[in-house]
């Protein structure tokens, strides 16, 4: 049996924002909205791995605060060129960084607040 990584699925409360934050800023394309079941979404493609989000289904009881981990999420990590371009940018798009550009064992990392409080890692290996 042979696994690869296919998507990932993020449930939001602004559809519209967490969209224009993957395609406007991250890159990402959008594929299609739809529904998953009985709520609206959309499916995104970045670089090949699908991000499929979606609004919360009717009844559906959510956490309001990602300020810290949970079990079966952390971040989502996001490989670039240039940490430290995409800090700039970020920052002066006005987002928060938990970490600035960071060494670490063979990669430059940082963390950021996305929308909806996502934390995100930026990581670009190094030679």
């Amino acid at each position: 049996m042979t696994y690869s990584f296919h998507h990932v699925h993020l449930v939001c409360r602004d559809l519209e924002q967490m969209i224009d934050f993957f395609v406007e800023v991250i890159g990402a394309k959008l594929v299609k909205r739809r529904k998953f079941g009985t709520a609206e979404g959309a499916a995104l493609d970045l670089q090949g791995i699908g991000i499929n989000l979606r609004i919360a289904r009717e009844g559906e009881e959510t956490r309001d605060n990602l300020t810290q981990s949970t079990y079966g999420y952390d971040h989502i990590g996001l490989q670039v060129e240039d940490v430290q371009a995409a800090y700039d940018d970020l920052t002066n798009r006005g987002y928060y960084f938990l970490t600035p550009p960071t060494k670490s064992v063979g990669v430059l990392i940082a963390f950021f607040k996305g929308p909806e409080n996502i934390t995100i890692e930026l990581m670009q290996p190094l030679d």
